[in-house]
């Protein structure tokens, strides 16, 4: 595409950008929606991203501009891939690093030849809890905006399906694991439940999205490349 080219964005672009760490989907998308108004002097235009990805999760973020914007559900129910980093023996508030350890649990137990057939029982259809800190509106509100405020988060489980689940590396308490999943599974409550299935605790130490669909994070680019290619000067 002309990257450099205003009427491109408005009549509708899909990029698809490599994030940060750190970085919120919303900061994607407010750091893109800005850099087209700075660079090439679009005043107004909408911008959106197909799927949420954690601040403490990096990789492949689909953000589509203009009147591609009407396209964010199709890309939102395809498969999402992740390689996911996981610690069993503590669990976290947020089944993540944002939050600190709150409870401990004997890890000592567990096996590999245990993790596997765990990570074979979480596999397939399944209803899933999603985290208390998780983007799911609960009462028109964000749920980890009430979480974080310490409040008590009701939500009720989701229909998922975790279509490969596969051992990647283990040296106990520490694993990672590829997994191939529906919309709207969280990697992070996977973590949570292998912990408990391992009569354990565990929670997520490191996640990135390496494809949405057809679409890999390796054909992708970083916010600092793609504000590069729109520069007139």
């Amino acid at each position: 595409m002309d990257f450099k080219n205003p009427e491109a964005y408005l009549e509708g672009s899909v990029l698809y950008i490599d994030k940060p760490l750190t970085w919120t989907s919303f900061d994607v998308v407010n750091k893109i929606r800005w850099s087209l108004k700075t660079n090439l002097g679009i005043k107004k235009i909408k911008v959106g991203h197909a799927g949420t990805l954690d601040p403490l999760a990096s990789g492949l973020v689909i953000v589509c501009t203009g009147r591609a914007t009407k396209r964010i559900t199709q890309f939102q129910d395809l498969e999402k891939v992740y390689d996911a980093k996981i610690r069993l023996g503590a669990t976290t508030p947020s089944f993540d690093l944002e939050t600190e350890v709150d409870q401990s649990f004997p890890w000592e137990h567990i096996s590999n030849e245990m993790v596997i057939q765990a990570l074979e029982k979480l596999s397939g259809p399944q209803d899933q809890m999603p985290p208390m800190f998780s983007a799911k509106s609960v009462d028109g509100k964000r749920a980890y905006t009430m979480a974080r405020k310490g409040k008590t988060v009701e939500l009720k489980p989701q229909a998922i399906s975790i279509h490969k689940l596969e051992l990647l590396s283990i040296d106990l308490p520490d694993l990672s694991v590829h997994v191939e999943c529906s919309k709207g599974t969280y990697i992070r409550s996977l973590a949570r439940d292998l912990g408990e299935e391992l009569k354990s605790g565990g929670h997520l130490t490191g996640l990135r999205r390496t494809r949405i669909g057809p679409y890999s994070v390796s054909d992708a680019l970083t916010l600092d490349n793609f504000i590069e290619k729109i520069k007139l000067l």
